[in-house]
């Protein structure tokens, strides 16, 4: 569509590069702001969420190299390329929640209510990086001919009528954003994140298949398994606390 926004002085300015980085500035100052409503302390949470964005970045870049191996064993000099799409979701969460932990038993901050501001975080997150994606032509939908087709690109630049599978998901995440702005009398802190999870989790599975490549990992569909595992685990744990803060 448009990998490259303009140039500069000849130096271009790329669109999935660019779209991150509104994403993830936007999103820190919407999830600061959300948390501070909530009672947590404002300097530290904003410190946490920008610390967290390291481990983010790195985690959703290796699962998305892990599961493209073969690219990068041939090329290793693109692993860390700037200028090019491709990064998991998955990734960077998973690796984000194991930093978490002693980061935030270091700033005495309780580890459910920060996650409810980081899921805010993450949300404004993703409904740009999405529209990063789409331009790029990174997480392409299949071909398609039917009503809900749009004529785009893929990574490759193989301009054909496509499912929008970057901007469903994009509306899956302003959707649960206005949710969790709508949700305020929550049952206990991290009740946002757990639930929020398991619904995006469920709903990634029918829109994995709107996508070109499902990206496996060998035989396995990885991203599959994330979800419902994430599914089952959060719905899980959101049943456990609220059904013993209930007894």
């Amino acid at each position: 569509m448009r990998p490259v926004l303009f140039r500069l002085r000849g130096v271009p300015l790329h669109s999935y590069p660019a779209f991150l980085f509104i994403g993830l500035t936007l999103g820190v100052i919407a999830g600061t702001y959300a948390g501070v409503a909530r009672g947590l302390p404002q300097d530290r949470l904003y410190a946490a969420l920008v610390l967290l964005i390291i481990p983010a970045l790195v985690g959703s870049r290796l699962l998305y190299a892990l599961t493209h191996w073969r690219v990068y064993r041939e090329n290793p000099g693109l692993l860390w390329a700037r200028d090019s799409g491709g990064a998991a979701l998955y990734g960077g969460l998973l690796l984000a929640l194991l930093c978490s932990w002693p980061l935030l038993r270091l700033l005495s901050m309780p580890i459910g209510e920060f996650w409810d501001a980081a899921t805010i975080t993450l949300l404004v997150g993703m409904v740009f990086t999405k529209i990063g994606c789409l331009l790029n032509g990174c997480c392409a939908g299949r071909e398609t001919t039917g009503w809900l087709g749009m004529d785009c690109s893929n990574a490759r630049g193989v301009r054909a009528r496509r499912m929008p599978s970057q901007l469903l998901e994009c509306g899956l995440a302003a959707t649960l954003l206005l949710g969790a702005v709508i949700w305020t009398e929550r049952p206990f802190g991290g009740a946002l994140f757990l639930a929020l999870v398991a619904i995006y989790g469920a709903a990634r599975l029918p829109l994995g298949a709107t996508r070109e490549h499902l990206d496996p990992l060998g035989r396995v569909n990885i991203y599959g398994v994330i979800s419902i595992t994430l599914v089952v685990v959060s719905a899980a744990v959101f049943g456990l606390v609220w059904w013993t803060g209930r007894s």
